[in-house]
């Protein structure tokens, strides 16, 4: 997510775009970022990237999830 919010930020501010298009990508951004911080308060993530057969436990980690929340999320499954 964040290479997305980073690109997305980018471009709503880059002047070789329109203004309404600068705007848009503005807004896009802002409701990407809603839905996204809603997964926070959903132990349905934290099950799927546990039980994803890639992912596991590694997922929090390499993303250096603190250290409670990968423990919660383990009490989760």
């Amino acid at each position: 997510m964040d290479l997305i919010d980073q690109k997305l930020t980018t471009a709503s501010l880059d002047p070789k775009y329109k203004a309404a298009l600068r705007a848009s990508v503005g807004i896009a951004k802002k409701t990407a970022n809603c839905y996204y911080n809603k997964t926070d308060e959903s132990e349905l993530l934290c099950v799927a990237m546990i039980l994803h057969p890639r992912h596991k436990l590694e997922y929090f980690k390499n993303n250096d999830w603190p250290k409670e929340w990968i423990e919660m999320a383990k009490k989760i499954v």
